[in-house]
């Protein structure tokens, strides 16, 4: 069983250029919708970084007075100024460079208060002539500082803010229309992505079953149930993660990371440098956290398989740990791997747990930073409020998308780790179809010629076995175990290719023809009953479109009168496996479902073995009309079953050793003689 966790541990590279144009095939159909999806989100990406441009544009433009103080020899080109006579000029602070305003601020010889200057004739000069104890007169009008608006009337300063109002509810209208904007396009986006993501998963997932139903029975052989569930299900869906977690956000952190940078940059260089030196430390970091997340992934992903695999296997065999006793020790054993998934678990949740934090730390010391340095050049007049309140919601901004490429680091890893396996998976060589050779009246002639087969190199399974059974004829076989009769069935059936020999149906080899058509010549019975989610009736069809009135006919003829007993009938739900039926009445639905298909051969593969003598009675009685017309060959340990078969066919070790009908082996005294005997002797006849 340790044998089965090496593939489910595939981490491979974080980024197979290989694996990734084969994944993108599932995509190309939608790529039309998926680049929609991509741009949407960049439209998304650009919003989000216009969001903290408003709250600039509002402090600076609309919510701080607008002018302040200059001492100077000569008016100054820019600011608008207004002169005030003494070397001062009233300037509008924000039309000033920034360049220059670090300088005027450097030599002092720039206020730090602010004014709101009234142009005399406006209508605002009412206001001033009622509170003329607050405003100062100066060439053209008056000014007035910020403390001396705080004593005013609301209704007197909302009049003379009123341009900066009604410019405060222009920004506050367009802000929510951006924010309007951004929650369509991101409904939209997350629609559009899901349903890619769905559609690709349910693509992806019908070409892998399609593909396993194609399988040769040897692949089956070596491969766990449990594994090819999980590529269909777990693997398809840790790539549909990629695909509407990790590549499309891919387009909107690396957009987010350069345009915050460029903004950050535009608004002041040399705080953005601040910022940037810490970046060092965070890349240092990410990569770290990287390394550590990828052995503690590897580790979880071996415990989980180890824990998968043994609840299969322990839940698979719960009557012989039952009937033995074996409780305690399962759950002993149970706790062991369950412990080693925990702490597994939890070293990959402590990694989680540092990195994280670690993450909110320096975003938080980023922001320090910017307060320091910002602030202080904030009282320099060097940078406005506004610029500095971007910049901190910049700052914070920043952090988010590092920490979402860090973490979608093992997005795509574990998605290049699914789609290696997945791949694998796919590149399986599909069963043979044959050579498309299709049978007009077949009659059922089968013949081995000389036919050897092994399932492993040259361990012989079978060793020159040749015979004929004639179509309508009625062949059985057998044989101690393991002398190859289920065998001969498995590659007449075309389940495995033989080594040495000839198989024909009709004269015709059997790897000429179209597999559908040769299987489709042939209804199989076995021992083990094989019963499918659903209903009587789809158990017979097998959801074919065999008429459900040829479907009761059929369970009529093997006497599966029970059914008809059953509440719904033909149409009563079958448990998982059949458990709600006895062996019996799984067996006589085994015979229903073969006489339903009307096929040219019937074989029987211990098909009486597990059932009890009252049932093997009503099937005895059906069989003649069963096996009437039909080539049939059986295979059979109760000898008793086969006394009537046209040729019986004795095997031992791989080699036919007698051939005949009852009466000709038991007088040739040989195996099947010796069979009969023993078989006998033990049943007391």
């Amino acid at each position: 069983m340790n044998g089965h966790f090496h593939e489910d541990e595939i981490l491979g590279k974080a980024f197979d250029a290989t694996l990734m144009r084969r994944l993108l095939r599932f995509l190309t159909p939608y790529r039309a919708l998926f680049t929609v999806c991509v741009l949407l989100t960049i439209v998304i990406a650009g919003i989000q970084l216009a969001i903290p441009y408003f709250s600039k544009i509002a402090i600076d433009s609309f919510m701080t007075l607008p002018r302040s103080i200059v001492e100077l020899d000569a008016a100054p080109a820019d600011g608008e100024p207004i002169d005030l006579g003494n070397g001062r000029y009233l300037v509008e602070t924000q039309a000033v460079p920034s360049e220059l305003r670090r300088d005027w601020e450097t030599a002092g010889i720039l206020s730090d208060d602010r004014y709101l200057w009234i142009e005399s004739g406006s209508s605002d000069a009412e206001v001033v002539a009622r509170h003329a104890e607050a405003f100062t007169p100066v060439p053209g009008g008056w000014i007035a500082a910020e403390e001396d608006l705080r004593g005013l009337p609301t209704r007197d300063v909302e009049r003379l803010r009123g341009s900066a109002i009604a410019g405060i509810v222009r920004l506050a209208g367009l802000f929510a229309v951006v924010l309007l904007t951004r929650f369509v396009f991101t409904i939209l986006q997350v629609y559009l992505l899901q349903y890619t993501g769905q559609r690709v998963m349910y693509d992806m997932r019908r070409e892998l079953f399609a593909h396993v139903l194609r399988l040769p029975l040897r692949f089956f052989d070596r491969n766990p149930v449990g594994r090819l569930v999980t590529r269909v299900t777990n693997d398809v869906a840790a790539i549909n993660e990629m695909f509407t977690s990790m590549l499309v956000n891919l387009f909107r952190d690396a957009f987010l990371i350069l345009g915050i940078l460029i903004v950050m940059f535009g608004l002041e260089w040399r705080l953005a440098l601040v910022i940037f030196a810490l970046f060092p430390i965070i890349v240092f970091a990410a990569w770290q956290f990287r390394n550590r997340v990828r052995a503690a992934y590897r580790e979880v992903r071996r415990q989980i398989a180890r824990l998968n695999a043994y609840l299969q296997e322990s839940i698979s065999g719960m009557r012989i740990i039952q009937v033995f006793v074996q409780e305690a020790k399962a759950n002993a054993r149970f706790a062991e791997i369950n412990q080693a998934k925990y702490v597994a678990q939890m070293r990959q949740m402590l990694t989680f747990a540092v990195f994280r934090p670690l993450m909110s730390f320096l975003s938080s010391f980023a922001i320090a930073l910017v307060i320091w340095y910002g602030g202080f050049n904030v009282l320099r007049g060097s940078l406005s409020l506004g610029a500095l309140t971007a910049f901190i919601q910049y700052a914070r901004m920043l952090f988010e998308p590092v920490l979402n490429l860090s973490e979608g680091y093992n997005v795509l890893q574990a998605a290049m780790a699914s789609s290696e396996r997945i791949f694998r998976l796919l590149d399986e060589k599909e069963e043979d179809a044959g050579g498309g050779e299709r049978l007009p009246s077949p009659s059922g002639r089968i013949e081995f010629r000389n036919v050897w087969f092994a399932y492993n190199d040259e361990d012989w399974v079978l060793r020159d076995v040749s015979f004929v059974a004639e179509p309508g004829k009625h062949v059985a076989i057998v044989g101690p175990t393991g002398s190859g009769k289920t065998t001969i069935i498995r590659i007449l059936l075309r389940m495995y290719p033989i080594q040495k020999g000839q198989i024909l149906l009709d004269g015709v080899p059997i790897e000429r023809l179209d597999l559908a058509e040769l299987r489709s010549r042939m209804a199989v019975v076995l021992q083990d009953v094989f019963l499918f989610s659903g209903d009587i009736m789809d158990n017979i069809k097998l959801r074919s479109d065999i008429p459900e009135e040829q479907a009761i006919e059929a369970a009529r003829f093997v006497n599966a009168d029970f059914v008809e007993e059953l509440p719904d009938g033909y149409h009563t739900e079958v448990k998982e496996r059949g458990v709600t039926l006895s062996v019996g009445e799984r067996q006589l639905l085994s015979f229903a479902r073969a006489v339903a298909f009307d096929p040219t051969v019937l074989v029987l593969d211990e098909a009486t073995a597990s059932i009890d003598s009252h049932t093997e009675a009503l099937i005895q009685r059906s069989l003649h009309r069963i096996m009437e017309g039909r080539t049939s060959i059986v295979i059979a340990h109760r000898l008793s079953t086969i006394r009537e078969a046209d040729t019986i066919i004795v095997l031992h070790k791989g080699e036919l050793v007698e051939s005949g009908t009852h009466a000709e082996l038991l007088s040739l005294d040989g195996l099947y003689a010796a069979l009969h005997s023993l078989q006998f002797a033990e049943d007391g006849v």
